[in-house]
């Protein structure tokens, strides 16, 4: 193969034959002369943008490992402080659970309620079918909100204890007001309820009540607890002592020696209203006893109790 150069200051034409072995020889040497050159300059280059590298770029990099590192300590901190959170409301909510389940043994026996069905000393029985995924573990936000669920039924639960506390002290109240017992802690029934014979007159009468015989100046006891709505004088009673209950509920007590009381008093059962006596219209020392319901006399002998 032959190149062909012009000259023109010469005015010619020179052929090269690239084939000959000078000139194959001549354009190695130069070929290797220019990769020689590229190669010092690309390692030059090389070894000073390494230096450059290790100075400024491994700096940098110090500093962002130091930067993670303080990440993942104050990740681990805040986790440790949401444990400990976590911790202490589970103590809180237990100790609720022993509070409520001591409230509900309580409200148990005071409802005589049988306690193999409601029993506070067990777990709630559980299950359900097994759904075949294998569960997933729970993480940190899932046990808040268990928790929170938790706190929510155990508040329900509180509430539902606290409504049935406050039935069975409704209830209990309604047993102090509920007319129970005598009249007289010593004594005798001298007379029923119902139609008899008039001591004074003879003939046929209705007794609206019971009358205990007892020794003059004994004590006069409320039957229930309740608030006095007549203390004193009243036709054919004598000294009369007369307390209204509630639910329809009244009762009277009369003859008395004296009364204890004032209007408006309020009194529980057992305590001392009067004394036993013979005023008003008596053949001697006893109580006269009646029990009203919604303003009719009823018979005071159901009240009695043993």
């Amino acid at each position: 193969m032959n190149l062909i150069f012009f000259s023109r200051r010469e005015g010619r034409a020179r052929h090269v034959n690239l084939a000959h072995p000078v000139t194959l020889g001549a354009v190695g040497a130069l070929a290797l002369g220019v990769l020689g050159v590229a190669f010092v300059l690309g390692l030059e280059l090389g070894q000073r943008s390494g230096k450059a590298f290790t100075r400024g770029d491994a700096t940098h990099w110090s500093e962002v490992v130091e930067r993670q590192q303080a990440e993942i300590a104050d990740m681990k901190r805040v986790l440790q402080e949401r444990v400990d959170a976590i911790s202490m409301r589970m103590g809180q909510v237990n100790g609720r659970m022993i509070r409520l389940d001591a409230l509900g043994k309580r409200l148990t026996e005071m409802a005589n309620i049988d306690s193999r069905e409601f029993n506070f000393d067990a777990p709630p029985p559980a299950g359900g079918p097994d759904e075949g995924d294998g569960g997933v573990a729970a993480q940190i936000p899932d046990l808040t909100n268990m928790l929170t669920d938790l706190e929510s039924r155990v508040d329900l639960r509180d509430a539902q204890l606290t409504a049935l506390e406050n039935v069975l002290i409704a209830r209990q109240l309604r047993d102090q007001i509920h007319p129970e017992g005598r009249p007289v802690r010593q004594g005798f029934i001298s007379s029923y309820f119902g139609s008899r014979q008039d001591p004074f007159t003879g003939h046929g009468a209705f007794h609206k009540g019971l009358d205990f015989a007892s020794q003059a100046g004994d004590d006069v006891v409320a039957v229930a607890a309740g608030i006095v709505t007549w203390a004193g004088e009243r036709s054919g009673y004598g000294q009369l002592v007369e307390i209204n209950h509630g639910n329809g509920y009244v009762t009277r007590y009369g003859h008395n020696r004296r009364s204890l009381v004032a209007v408006g008093d309020t009194v529980q059962r057992g305590d001392v209203i009067a004394q036993v006596g013979s005023t008003g219209r008596s053949t001697g020392p006893h109580v006269h006893f009646e029990v009203l319901k919604n303003g009719r006399q009823v018979d005071p002998l159901t009240f009695i109790g043993r």
